[in-house]
């Protein structure tokens, strides 16, 4: 029987125009399924017939529960080297080789200061106002230039983002647990003293951090109060490193000026979450890796690591 291959959230139902799946013709049934999963049942009705699966990044989780329930599956391929929302442990007892793919991290950076600059300018705002009919011009934008840009992680993307800070005009400084001084200059960068130093003296704070056990939650209520009233919050890297529940409070009772947010701890984001309302936050539906070329790379890759697992020769196996 030839295999199956399921391609699971292509959202933007581009997945098979981005690389050659001919090749793949004679060797697997290959569908595309664009719609998120509700609940581990989904899943299951979805794709328990299939012995390979390509997932986009974490958009379906794969945890020990879900992998017990689909015995056929024998390759799960993920885009990036790196997914949180797959229990390798459980795959490898399962004899689920799990491989991914290469990742850009400039898309992340750009998007990065689309959202810092759409904040400043109050971008949304004046558009929608221009649109309707709206007052000509009602908003006084924030300056980039000679303001404090605060970088919660100055690793690949972190340095990227300090580098456009800088040639704004900024001035940039940068926390991590293990972030020395002499990292720090190597990219222009001021090391903050502490994390509470960076969040009160930027007028800017961006977050470039993985998620784990250490910075989950790193930003609470005591965090965001330290931050300037007039002072911007930017995630592009997981929400659950600010916690949902004080941000929200925050942007309720004005701690801060705002936030941009393309990460979220439901996602898709509920219709009815407040997030989706909120004046004072320009928010997107986690586009940070979503470019034409990271795709590229995630599916033409896709088909490399099915070609290798069929003829018996895996390649960038993660675990």
């Amino acid at each position: 029987m030839t295999p199956r291959c399921a391609v699971l959230d292509d959202y933007q139902g581009v997945a098979l125009s981005m690389a050659d799946w001919s090749v793949l013709a004679d060797a697997v049934d290959v569908r595309t399924l664009r719609q998120p999963f509700r609940s581990e049942d989904e899943v299951v009705a979805a794709i328990g017939d299939c012995e390979i699966v390509v997932a986009m990044r974490e958009r379906t989780p794969f945890p020990a529960s879900l992998l017990a329930r689909l015995p056929r599956l024998r390759l799960l391929i993920t885009s990036g080297m790196r997914n949180a929302a797959i229990d390798l442990e459980a795959a490898a007892r399962h004899g689920v080789t799990v491989c991914g793919t290469a990742s850009n991290t400039e898309p992340t950076v750009e998007l990065t200061w689309a959202l810092i600059l759409g904040l400043a300018r109050n971008v949304v705002t004046e558009n929608t106002a221009l649109r309707d009919g709206g007052p000509w011009q009602s908003t006084l934008g924030a300056d980039l230039h000679g303001r404090t840009l605060g970088l919660l992680g100055l690793g690949k993307i972190g340095s990227r983002v300090a580098r456009i800070g800088q040639a704004f005009g900024m001035n940039v400084t940068a926390w991590s647990r293990n972030l020395t001084a002499e990292r720090a200059a190597e990219v222009g960068v001021q090391a903050a003293a502490t994390k509470d130093e960076l969040l009160e003296t930027s007028d800017f704070v961006s977050v470039h951090l993985v998620l784990g056990d250490r910075t989950r939650g790193l930003l609470g209520a005591d965090e965001l109060r330290r931050m300037r009233p007039t002072g911007y919050l930017v995630n592009t890297s997981r929400a659950a490193i600010v916690d949902q529940s004080a941000l929200l409070r925050a942007l309720r009772e004005n701690w801060i000026a705002g936030a941009g947010l393309d990460v979220f701890d439901q996602e898709p984001l509920p219709a009815d979450h407040p997030l989706r309302t909120l004046p004072n936050v320009l928010a997107l539906p986690h586009l940070g890796y979503v470019t034409r070329r990271n795709y590229e790379g995630y599916f033409q890759q896709a088909v490399e690591d099915i070609t290798a697992f069929l003829a018996g020769a895996p390649v960038r196996q993660l675990g």
